[in-house]
């Protein structure tokens, strides 16, 4: 028999539901659990991290190995490989977890009634969270982090690149967790071959709260298109940066270098270059010189490539593509108002950045950029939830709806109202 939706079989069906009701039960047992409790497991995964590095590391060779044999651009393969620093990376990104105020039970509002009912409004988990992710073991690490933090069992869906290594870290998580005291369920790994598996758990509503997809805009469009369960949406990353008639040429090098060539793999690295006219005879061919040094290949416009040599023609996707590789898009325009139009156009709503010194110019152009982070003479790699000061991140919503930008603990979280009374009732 087949499932008459998704035209899989039943037998997935009930092993991805049969998880989902293990994250059920594990979900309501965290939420009841202290903030020392879930800090202990916090601190007990790290450990583990770093005690199982050899083994994690074995797993990972095995899928960078196959990245390799299968012909995945090294820039990709980047993203999917671990070594001792970014093993203890995970490990210190937990401890960091630990560390910040846990979101449950917060009171967001609360007031007397007229009639005397205490209100409060107060933070609760989301519950049963899924995550589908593509490449980054990291991410399981994270995404495990802060969801046991903020109360929720997490199901971990990664993609077929990063199986071993994410199998390997699931199951050190699990054992750690379970060491503590906590339920190992509050951490698991969704099986299964392709996209069945993926397909059942976007069925499981009533099971599944709500599903974060992390990866490319492909990844993300099927699942909000295919869900049934409630989606927050992280977007791609086509990130801009302005560089104003009034900018610090200097400070703009600096900053498109930063932006661009620090980590190209990754949703804020800068994908788009954008220049005013005013300036461009002058920063055009230095900032093409220097990122064809640095080995970016740079896909510019009529303007762009009669101010300087060595440009790529861009094509008409290339102003909307999220390269993550060393490549990016250049554009001139007359105003800051053009520029605007341009991003409006061509961006994802992830990071759009501009370089200025007048105050005006960053005012308007941040107010008049939907996105959901703005930056003011600085580079787009900041939108992250570690610089923002949230510990590791599950992801940067580009919706508008319960959270946008990076996500950490309080956007993990709903609330409910509790209502105290002294025998009121209603007339």
């Amino acid at each position: 028999m087949t499932d008459p939706i998704t035209g899989a079989g039943d037998e997935a069906r009930s092993v991805v539901r049969e998880t989902a009701a293990r994250a059920r039960e594990a979900a309501a047992a965290l939420a009841t659990t202290s903030r020392a409790d879930k800090d202990r497991a916090l601190l007990a995964m790290a450990d583990a991290l770093v005690d199982e590095t050899t083994s994690i590391l074995v797993a990972n060779e095995e899928d960078v190995q196959r990245a390799r044999d299968e012909g995945t651009p090294e820039s990709l393969i980047d993203r999917l490989r671990l070594d001792v620093p970014r093993v203890q990376a995970m490990a210190d990104g937990l401890r960091d977890v630990v560390g910040l105020v846990d979101p449950c039970g917060e009171v967001v509002r609360g007031y007397t009634l007229p009639n005397g009912l205490e209100l409060r409004q107060v933070r609760v988990p989301l519950g049963v969270v899924g995550i589908i992710y593509e490449a980054r073991p990291n991410v399981t690490v994270d995404a495990a982090g802060l969801c046991l933090k903020s109360g929720n069992a997490v199901l971990l869906r990664g993609s077929s690149s990063a199986r071993a290594s994410n199998a390997r870290i699931v199951d050190v998580l699990r054992d750690a967790v379970q060491q503590a005291g906590l339920p190992a369920d509050c951490v698991q790994g969704v099986a299964g071959e392709g996209r069945e598996a993926v397909q059942h758990l976007m069925r499981a509503r009533g099971l599944v709260d709500v599903l974060i997809p992390r990866g490319g805009a492909g990844l993300i469009r099927y699942v909000v298109e295919e869900s049934t369960v409630p989606v927050i949406e992280t977007g791609v990353g086509n990130c801009h940066v302005y560089v104003d008639a009034d900018a610090d040429l200097d400070m703009a090098m600096s900053i498109v270098l930063n932006a661009k060539t620090q980590r190209p793999s990754v949703c804020n690295a800068a994908e788009s270059l954008v220049v005013h006219r005013d300036v461009a005879a002058q920063f055009v061919p230095e900032v093409v010189k220097q990122l064809t040094a640095a080995g970016v290949t740079v896909h510019g416009d009529d303007a762009v490539q009669g101010y300087a040599d060595g440009v790529t023609a861009a094509e008409p996707d290339d102003f909307a593509a999220e390269y993550l590789s060393a490549d990016i898009s250049a554009a001139v325009v007359d105003s800051l108002d053009d520029a605007v139009a341009h991003i409006r156009r061509y961006g994802s709503g992830h990071t759009e950045a501009i370089v200025t010194r007048s105050q005006q110019s960053a005012q308007r152009f941040t107010h008049a950029v939907d996105a959901a982070a703005v930056v003011v003479n600085a580079s787009t790699r900041f939108t992250d939830g570690g610089e923002f000061g949230f510990g590791a991140e599950i992801g940067i919503s580009t919706q508008k709806l319960h959270a946008r930008g990076p996500m950490g603990l309080p956007e993990l979280t709903s609330t409910k109202y509790v209502l105290t009374g002294a025998g009121q009732t209603r007339e």
